[in-house]
């Protein structure tokens, strides 16, 4: 069973069809037992980091996130879930992430002649063998929706990247924690085949 973790963000229901289309039991939960009872779990999010951030810790998740990063249970952040799973954003900078990956995010430049937000089918770089990209090919298109990002500078844990007005951070992993700046679950038949990849990976002993 997936558990996709409910504390009020954006876009919410296409991952839950997206998975179901799976034929993966899914709910949408923000009850502790539920969470850690999931064979994997799910942070979604599209909207403010700030308010992101304030909501995950107003419907007391912080702790429950935390433990499940810690449980060896595979965890999927998705857009603004990608972006909390940093140490913070320039969008909301009184607002601290989970720090499970060093960097903060930034926004990116006008000055550079690109459209802010990123709306749209951006080609993916590939690197390090990431778990989720199993059967994907290097340049695969997928959808991005975002006016923030993290600098593509950590290579340990950066799987995947995009260049829009700068080489952004695409896909993390670490361990049992991975993460996805763009949206799997509108990405037609290569983010079906990430979700299903995803779901293939087993709780770490």
């Amino acid at each position: 069973m997936v558990a996709v973790i409910d504390y009020d963000a954006g876009n919410v229901k296409s991952v839950l069809k997206a998975f179901r289309a799976l034929g993966q039991e899914t709910c949408l939960t923000r009850d502790p037992e539920v969470i850690f009872g999931a064979d994997h779990v799910v942070l979604p999010g599209v909207g403010n980091f700030g308010d992101a951030a304030h909501k995950l810790r107003a419907f007391g998740l912080e702790d429950v996130v935390r433990q499940v990063a810690e449980s060896g249970t595979p965890f999927l952040g998705i857009c603004v879930g990608l972006q909390l799973f940093y140490e913070g954003s320039a969008e909301s900078p009184e607002a601290a992430g989970l720090g499970f990956f060093e960097g903060r995010c930034r926004r990116f430049d006008e000055r550079t002649g690109f459209k802010v937000p990123q709306i749209g089918w951006n080609s993916l770089h590939l690197a390090h063998g990431g778990r989720l990209f199993e059967g994907i090919e290097d340049g695969a298109f997928v959808y991005f929706v975002h006016s923030y990002y993290v600098p593509a500078t950590d290579e340990e844990f950066v799987k995947a990247t995009a260049s829009y007005s700068d080489e952004a951070v695409a896909s993390v992993e670490r361990g049992n924690i991975f993460a996805c700046q763009f949206h799997p679950e509108k990405s037609g038949q290569v983010g079906l085949r990430i979700l299903q990849n995803f779901l293939n990976i087993r709780k770490e002993a």
